[in-house]
């Protein structure tokens, strides 16, 4: 579709900003999306089974996605003097090992979404994550190139926060600090907690990455929930982590609006399988699509929006599940 459009048409913005802002609100949809989803797992205690995320994410994703989608359409008005070339479908059946794959995956979120009925069987989601490593690698599908090539750096990023967050509290400076916070909030509401954390998270994580700032703040946020009156850490935590992932006012905000390489197709598989919309480039001419001016004026606003959704049909959604 790029390639058929003039590189200043509205409608090459429109599509590649909202393919990055969607990638946002799609990290927020599952316990596994993004990383900042998996360090508010290991936080909440007991932690949600993927019925209870779901049941909260998934109306709060889709009422974020239309209305972001309504921003661009205000303000880029990419069907303004725009033609779409038509694609050629790919027409070709599927082989036995895309069956297979396709069979395999399923299944394994199939057993992640009933993990806590398969306790007894599994004992942990992370066992779970074993049966397609053993069965891709076992068949030859993945090789040691594909295993090397794995994103180990974000394992790392989330495995040392953890690290970190366990040192950080067993030295007793987080739960001084969450005392010191704790008595700043004292006689709030959780409803008013939630919202001084969201937009604190939202303000911090615009500016450093997504995981990064789940890393510092989450356990904060569970402290704080824990010594209040009526304690509810998993809402604060789960609350704070979706606000992670609705961070995108800037292009280093998270993976899908940046990356380090400006070859255009690796763009968009680069960074976690998201795309990199800062750096997409007009093949022809070498022109960047996007600035940080398209980022900051679309962007913040389908933050705050996501922020609003948050914090009233997600807010609400938490306290029918029990959170």
């Amino acid at each position: 579709m790029l390639r058929n459009l003039p590189s200043d048409s509205q409608m090459s913005k429109a599509l590649i900003l909202g393919i990055a802002l969607a990638s946002n609100i799609g990290g927020m949809l599952s316990p596994i999306a993004s990383p900042q989803n998996i360090v508010a797992l290991q936080i909440m205690n007991p932690p949600p089974s993927w019925g209870a995320w779901f049941f909260v994410t998934i109306p709060v994703g889709i009422i974020s996605i239309l209305l972001i989608w309504v921003i661009l359409l205000l303000s880029f008005k990419p069907g303004r003097g725009t033609t779409i070339v038509p694609i050629r479908p790919v027409k070709d059946k599927f082989s036995g090992v895309q069956w297979f794959i396709s069979l395999v995956t399923l299944g394994t979120i199939v057993l992640w979404c009933v993990s806590h009925q398969l306790d007894w069987l599994f004992g942990d989601m992370g066992v779970i994550a074993i049966i397609p490593l053993v069965l891709f690698f076992g068949t030859g599908i993945l090789t040691k190139e594909d295993f090397n090539n794995f994103l180990w750096t974000i394992i790392i990023l989330a495995a040392g926060g953890l690290s970190l967050g366990k040192a950080v509290n067993s030295s007793g400076l987080l739960h001084t600090i969450a005392n010191a916070i704790t008595a700043k909030v004292e006689g709030m509401s959780l409803y008013a907690i939630l919202v001084v954390f969201a937009t604190l998270i939202l303000v911090v994580a615009t500016f450093i990455s997504h995981t990064v700032a789940a890393l510092i703040i989450l356990p904060l946020v569970a402290s704080v929930g824990n010594g209040m009156e009526e304690p509810h850490p998993n809402l604060l935590v789960m609350g704070a982590a979706l606000m992670c992932s609705a961070a995108m006012g800037l292009p280093t905000s998270g993976f899908p609006n940046m990356s380090k390489s400006s070859n255009p197709v690796y763009n968009f598989v680069k960074s976690n399988g998201k795309p990199a919309a800062i750096m997409m480039e007009d093949s022809q001419t070498g022109q960047r699509y996007l600035q940080v001016k398209h980022f900051i004026s679309r962007g913040i606003p389908a933050s705050f929006v996501t922020l609003f959704v948050v914090i009233t049909v997600g807010y609400a959604l938490m306290l029918v599940v029990g959170l």
